[in-house]
């Protein structure tokens, strides 16, 4: 498990810039001392602005384990997300019909089903109130393109620094204040149930308000 830092890329891109996969590579041959080559397995990605929990697989014969496990929803993810407009309830389950537009690499969230759309799910609830900012704590049920940023935006609660979905100034260093805060999955094969949790963001004002107890 590794907590990415906002505007890491998990895999390279065009932008050429290293990607996270490469770094942990580096670090496994140098404290583990492989010589050669280093496996490792891309299991999920998370949105270069966003941060938190992202898995890697260190054999091959875990890797198709691992993404079976995501691909049947069997790994339970928990985001936070810091929004300014209160959402309209204290908790609710959002239920949208998602449409991915490649060009614009954004999602349009959709309350009733539309042609190419895919029905996203998501359960949130307000965990904390601080200097006029919510602190939502998101279970997601479904893993669709930009879900978690579409849903909000479509209720009016577009995350902090999100200007794609609709908050009204970015973030100084580009990153949203999405975290992927917590993972639960079944060891693809020890078959032990395993939890991992990720602090947010250090030397963030709103990130160290966070009650992370």
């Amino acid at each position: 498990m590794v907590n990415k830092r906002p505007g890491d890329i998990v895999q390279g891109d065009k932008t050429g810039d290293k990607p996270l996969s490469e770094v942990v590579k580096s670090y496994i041959a140098e404290k583990y001392d492989k010589p050669g080559a280093v496996y490792l397995g891309v299991v999920h990605r998370l949105d270069r602005p966003t941060s938190g929990i992202v898995i890697f697989s260190r054999t091959s014969k875990a890797l198709p384990r691992l993404n079976k496990l995501f691909a049947e929803k069997e790994a339970k993810k928990t985001y936070w997300a810091v929004v300014k407009n209160k959402p309209p309830k204290e908790q609710d389950t959002l239920i949208h019909y998602l449409k991915r537009n490649q060009k614009q690499n954004k999602s349009y969230a959709h309350p009733k089903e539309t042609p190419g759309s895919k029905k996203g799910i998501l359960d949130y609830r307000i965990i904390q109130e601080f200097n006029n900012y919510h602190l939502l704590e998101i279970d997601l049920h479904t893993g669709r393109h930009h879900q978690i940023r579409a849903q909000l935006a479509a209720i009016g609660c577009p995350i902090k620094g999100d200007l794609k979905y609709g908050f009204d100034r970015s973030n100084p260093d580009g990153s949203i204040h999405l975290h992927s805060r917590k993972l639960r999955l079944t060891h693809p094969v020890q078959k032990e149930e395993m939890t991992f949790i990720a602090p947010p963001p250090s030397e963030d004002a709103l990130w160290d308000l966070c009650d992370t107890k």
